[in-house]
């Protein structure tokens, strides 16, 4: 990606990243009982991905990011595989989805629930394809 100078856009990439970043969180975790989940945050993340390395370039964001995309596609996939695959351990159809209570230090009882996994998997795979596929057609190859 060409690097740029424009002082406007790296002042408010750093606001608007942020707040996509967190829009992105909140949809992940609002995703399991209401619209969203793993893909439209992992959009959301992928997107202020992109507007760093608009803003800031290819380098500057792999030092801050070191993250080898076609390895995220790769965990996300056996994550969300694993989810769905490992309801038949428990003799239970393909992708059904079990939850149990937690006593977390901090935040108390907190709900838990396999379909977060599978969210999980899906949030890394988008992230890992949507920036493969950006950086590989800015590429200057």
């Amino acid at each position: 990606m060409v690097k740029t100078n424009d002082l406007i856009l790296k002042t408010m990439t750093v606001l608007i990243a942020f707040i996509l970043f967190g829009f992105a969180v909140n949809l992940f975790f609002a995703g399991h009982n209401e619209p969203g989940g793993g893909f439209i945050g992992g959009l959301m993340t992928a997107a202020a991905i992109v507007l760093m390395y608009m803003a800031y370039g290819e380098k500057a964001v792999n030092k801050i990011l070191p993250v080898n995309y076609r390895t995220m596609i790769s965990v996300g996939l056996l994550i969300a595989i694993a989810t769905g695959v490992g309801a038949f351990i428990f003799g239970q159809p393909l992708l059904s989805q079990t939850f149990g209570y937690f006593h977390v230090p901090i935040f108390g009882e907190i709900e838990l629930a396999t379909a977060m996994l599978f969210d999980l998997g899906v949030y890394l795979t988008v992230i890992g394809v949507t920036m493969t596929i950006v950086l590989t057609i800015s590429s200057d190859r």
